[in-house]
């Protein structure tokens, strides 16, 4: 296993439950990846170190998996927004729209209104913009959606392709809960604790402070690599766009901003958003707080890649990468850096499982 992210810990745990002897190689002093949490020292809070990672899902058996090794606590993800020198409710929902437009609509009312703001003539939305202007109307996409975009991902909306906006719902009530599936939690002890006791099993070495090399092919049977696809082809034709973050941290007394997530949607504001992450944990009380404010940017090749680029036109040398990489005999490309795919953890562990029992199907059990 190359990588100790949710991916290749799952991967691990299943060939392990199976009979495979398995080793897991990761570059960092710690499992878990991105989702790697820990208590800070100063204030006594769990802080997601990479920024704020929220578990949902509707997938009823990843769900189950997860709550097999932690606890998970109820946590609903309630975000607000900053723009025009207000504060509102995320995602869009009834509260939002009327508070913005000085309305007191009825549920039916604002659909009628929303609807009548939207540009219909678009009729098939390519583009982040397009999906944007067809949905919500010029208002509500400039102010919500237009400048944190561009912070975001560091290009035009209209070159980003319409799938990105697709998962964010529109309200017409006061629901607030910015995730809509059945599941949703934060795991008590943290994420590390939850990928350690996964790979917690006697036939799994996990080998930290350690990168995986192409060269080490040859010592197994085979290898499951969580790292950058053109990574593992030493970048030889050409680097593929990541997104990268950067936190500046700070501390104070008390209560900060009053909740976990403040997105700030002006291009005008350097960051994107400010997370205080005593808030992700409800049921813990502390008298100190730990913020960030979370800076995006282009990932340059000493930088932590966090999130794949995708374009509306295509990527001509993501499709030359992954033509190699299904080539491969021996190496299988997983998680989001290996598959260049946007995945929230539950799509990540799903695609895990669904990985483990091709291979099995294929190869048979230990």
């Amino acid at each position: 296993m190359a990588g100790a992210g949710f991916s290749c810990a799952v991967i691990a745990r299943e060939l392990a439950e199976q009979g495979y002897t398995v080793e897991v190689f990761e570059r960092r002093n710690h499992v878990a990846g991105n989702c790697h949490s820990e208590r800070d020292p100063k204030t006594g809070v769990m802080v997601h170190i990479y920024g704020p990672h929220i578990f949902h899902t509707d997938d009823e058996e990843v769900w189950n998996y997860v709550n097999r090794f932690v606890e998970f606590k109820p946590y609903v993800n309630r975000v607000k927004a900053t723009t025009r020198g207000q504060i509102f409710s995320l995602p869009i929902n009834l509260h939002t729209i009327n508070q913005f437009f000085g309305r007191t609509f009825s549920p039916k009312e604002a659909e009628e209104f929303i609807g009548a703001q939207a540009d219909l003539s678009i009729v098939d939305p390519q583009t982040f913009e397009e999906q944007a202007l067809r949905f919500v109307g010029k208002d509500l996409y400039e102010a919500f959606f237009k400048g944190y975009t561009e912070k975001q991902w560091g290009i035009s909306p209209q070159e980003l392709p319409a799938s990105i906006l697709k998962r964010l719902p529109v309200r017409f009530n006061y629901n607030d809960n910015y995730f809509f599936h059945r599941y949703q939690g934060m795991p008590l002890e943290g994420y590390t604790t939850l990928v350690e006791r996964v790979l917690n099993h006697p036939n799994i070495k996990v080998h930290l402070s350690t990168s995986f090399e192409r060269e080490m092919i040859s010592r197994f049977d085979h290898v499951f690599y969580s790292g950058p696809v053109d990574g593992f082809y030493g970048y030889d034709i050409g680097r593929l766009p990541y997104r990268t973050l950067d936190f500046e941290v700070f501390r104070d007394e008390g209560d900060v901003q009053g909740c976990a997530v403040m997105n700030y949607c002006e291009a005008s504001v350097p960051y994107t958003r400010i997370t205080e992450h005593k808030h992700f944990s409800p049921w813990e009380e502390h008298k100190g707080s730990i913020c960030y404010r979370e800076f995006s940017r282009a990932c340059g090749p000493d930088d932590i890649p966090y999130y794949p680029i995708s374009h509306v036109s295509g990527n001509e040398l993501l499709e030359q990468y992954q033509k190699r990489a299904s080539s491969e005999k021996k190496v299988t490309f997983v998680g989001r850096l290996g598959m260049y795919r946007y995945m929230d953890m539950d799509v990540t562990i799903r695609a895990a499982l669904d990985t483990v029992r091709e291979f099995v199907s294929y190869v048979g059990r230990k």
